[in-house]
């Protein structure tokens, strides 16, 4: 694979570049990455400062991205996409742009849809004010979609790599073991599933707040007066699925890096990655990501606090 010689930063598995992402996919060959996870501008009712399509056009927006991801991801390799849902401008109802945004990802660029999980942020705010707060006539909207994209329904994966650990009564049924029984629902139940298999299989629901105000990362950021990216991609979103869809050595891609979470998290893993960010000054800023030490990084990304529930 050829790269640009002048990316803004490297490191001994990866490189972050100052690019227009889908003007750089285009020059990437084809089946070449294992995963694409990214989390794009949401299509939100108001500008950001980072820059988003508005709803009427997001979908018509994404698709070009989405048809250089596809050619580019190897034929067992996945996308990862992170969609943050949204209001309508004026009125308590939602947008439904992220539906519309899968069904032409799946009926005109020709992903399939391998399962849709979903990210639980307990730490979001209540919004918008107007209709949660002043009329209260809503309730705190803490959810925001993610889908796994394939081009096989057979690409590479093992949730034996994302294991949680067992809930105090799963480990007493280990230990003393479970009678045969039939459900009311019909379902059998074996002695085999009280085996002790290294954990329980996740749900698709993973709980992760997005606060790392507090973090050696943020702070260095504004003791050096830089640019922090203000839409940051929690460290575990993409951990969880780096370790569930990848191994050791695969390259990870993200077209909108922003802070380069992404990048991050797959050098920790040992996976090659590469990082595409539009915006110079979130792209240099990213750098410290790599520059502290050990232990302040490893504060950055507190996989403590994050779990599929």
């Amino acid at each position: 694979m050829h790269l640009p010689p002048d990316p803004v930063y490297k490191t001994e598995l990866g490189a972050l570049y100052c690019s227009d992402s889908l003007e750089f996919m285009r020059n990437l060959p084809s089946d070449s990455v294992n995963l694409v996870v990214t989390s794009p501008p949401y299509a939100l009712h108001f500008k950001k400062e980072y820059g988003n399509a508005n709803q009427a056009d997001y979908t018509a927006w994404l698709i070009p991205f989405a048809n250089e991801i596809k050619r580019i991801i190897k034929p067992s390799g996945s996308f990862v996409l992170n969609l943050g849902g949204a209001w309508q401008p004026g009125a308590p109802v939602r947008s439904l742009y992220h539906y519309r945004t899968l069904l032409a990802l799946v009926d005109d660029v020709g992903f399939q849809l391998a399962q849709e999980f979903f990210w639980y942020n307990p730490a979001k705010m209540p919004a918008p004010a107007e209709w949660v707060n002043v009329r209260r006539i809503r309730v705190k909207d803490s959810v925001e979609y993610i889908f796994w994209l394939v081009k096989d329904p057979m690409a590479n994966a093992d949730n034996r790599k994302v294991l949680q650990p067992y809930s105090e009564d799963m480990k007493r049924l280990i230990k003393r073991g479970v009678k045969q029984t039939v459900r009311p629902s019909g379902h059998i139940i074996n002695d085999s599933f009280a085996s002790d298999q290294g954990g329980s299989i996740p749900p698709n629901i993973i709980q992760c707040g997005n606060n790392e105000s507090n973090s050696a990362y943020i702070k260095t950021s504004k003791l050096l007066g830089n640019k922090v990216h203000p839409a940051r991609f929690p460290a575990e979103l993409p951990r969880f699925f780096i370790e569930f869809l990848t191994k050791p050595g695969n390259l990870v891609l993200d077209p909108f890096a922003g802070s380069n979470t992404t990048g991050f998290v797959a050098e920790e893993l040992n996976r090659r990655w590469i990082g595409l960010e539009i915006r110079s000054d979130y792209a240099e800023e990213s750098r410290l990501r790599f520059e502290l030490p050990e232990t302040e990084a490893a504060a950055t990304t507190p996989s403590q606090s994050c779990l599929a529930l």
